[in-house]
């Protein structure tokens, strides 16, 4: 991948109505169900990412047809539960930790051997979390020292287990629910703190009997997945980054539609509106089992606040963003519970407190979380350690800044929202690529 450098200056006030990208989550889950439900399945709104493209690289190499009708649309022509063919070459994830996490849990009920790989970045992040419970569940996995490569030892017999997590994460209770689909008995998911139940809500839409609350999952194997048409909402954690915009740069106004509100995934709406930001929802609906809104977000006066930890499950992947919305607020905002932050694309806690204080904003860094003392950036040049969030978070600072901040390899994030450059200049980021 060449690398790519970013500039973002002070512009104008956001305007306009700006559709991002489709769920990345939903887009990963509709592909992995559809590809072993009976039948043909149609994925509108498909996020045209480099990680759910992994996603589809790989199930097609398992022996999954999949067609591309047209841009942001997927025809997946099911195998069903046991249809899947084994591969002598690895399988590719790429960036994807949710694919690659989602992937062995679906794979470790096959009846074939398989190996996960993925790129610099995905070697590093933990799948312990993921390979100790399926290995509770009767599956093999060999690890290296609990990171990528995966092999993933096929012809296992699989049994239902209850677990409860030890971190609350939807990656590890779909992986779990996607192995239970081929376990004898019942598998039930108790989590500490509710997480996103995309992959429960779409099990359902397949026709699986599944129960689920806020917390726990419960589902048998030995049933039957039927092909279902899925409508991908608009990512929320992509529209994360155009909330906090408008709301930061003075006169902006933008309209954001047809965005999921999974109550699982808009710990950050909450937020932000605690801050005293200005969001609403309009035209609230329902699509493919997901809710879905318009949301309207107009430039407000933000305030440090101590977070609820409650919301902190709810927004995991948007703490990025947070971050900077936090930086300009008046007062300290305090932010506890989040040590989950430190495995993801990059420390996430670390890289944004370095590159806030390259910008001279006042950060304490602690084990689960930050204090960030709010007020006015400077330029400089900061770092994203390949990490789409962080790269995207800063380009947004860069619109409050005293003047250019410059963003170094921001190449990964096109792994989860391709055209940001062109779609954030187009409602009036001054942003540009230098290198």
């Amino acid at each position: 991948m060449n690398r790519l450098d970013w500039s973002s200056r002070p512009g104008q006030p956001l305007r306009g109505s700006v559709r991002v990208p489709g769920d990345k989550s939903v887009s990963h889950r509709a592909l992995m169900l559809a590809a072993i439900a009976e039948g043909e399945s149609r994925i509108r709104g498909f996020l045209e990412g480099e990680d759910t493209r992994a996603t589809a690289a790989v199930l097609a190499q398992l022996g999954v047809r999949i067609d591309t009708s047209s841009a942001g649309e997927r025809v997946v022509h099911g195998v069903g539960l046991h249809g899947l063919c084994g591969s002598s070459s690895p399988l590719d994830c790429g960036n994807a930790g949710t694919g690659m996490r989602l992937l062995t849990g679906l794979l470790a009920g096959q009846a074939f051997d398989s190996t996960l790989i993925g790129d610099a970045s995905l070697s590093k992040r933990p799948m312990r979390r993921v390979t100790d419970p399926l290995t509770l569940m009767g599956a093999r996995i060999d690890t290296h020292d609990g990171l990528p490569p995966l092999r993933v030892h096929g012809g296992q017999p699989l049994h239902g287990i209850r677990y409860e997590l030890p971190v609350a994460s939807a990656q590890v209770k779909s992986a779990l629910l996607l192995a239970g689909l081929y376990g004898i008995g019942d598998t039930e998911i108790l989590e500490p703190h509710p997480t996103r139940d995309y992959t429960e809500r779409m099990l359902a839409a397949f026709g699986w009997p599944i129960t689920f609350e806020p917390g726990r999952a419960k589902l048998q194997g030995g049933h039957t997945l039927h092909a279902t048409d899925v409508d991908v909402p608009a990512d929320f954690s992509s529209a994360a980054f155009f909330l906090v915009a408008a709301s930061i740069v003075p006169g902006s106004e933008l309209h954001l539609p047809a965005v999921g509100l999974n109550p699982r995934r808009t710990g950050l709406l909450h937020a932000l509106r605690l801050m005293g930001a200005d969001i609403t929802i309009e035209h609230q609906r329902e699509s493919g089992g997901e809710p879905v809104g318009d949301l309207l977000v107009r430039h407000a006066p933000l305030h440090g606040v101590e977070l609820p930890e409650a919301l902190v499950p709810d927004m995991i992947d948007e703490f990025p963003a947070l971050f900077i919305a936090a930086a300009v607020a008046s007062g300290s905002t305090v932010i506890r519970g989040a040590a989950e932050l430190r495995v993801k694309e990059s420390d996430r806690i670390a890289t944004m407190a370095s590159g806030l204080r390259v910008l001279g904003a006042p950060i304490e860094e602690t084990a689960d979380g930050a204090i960030i003392h709010g007020g006015k950036l400077g330029v400089g040049s900061v770092e994203s350690h390949l990490d789409h969030r962080i790269a995207m978070s800063f380009a947004v600072a860069g619109l409050v800044a005293s003047g250019p901040v410059r963003i170094n390899d921001c190449s990964h994030v096109a792994t989860s929202f391709p055209g940001f450059l062109e779609l954030a200049n187009g409602c009036g980021f001054a942003l540009q690529d230098v290198g």
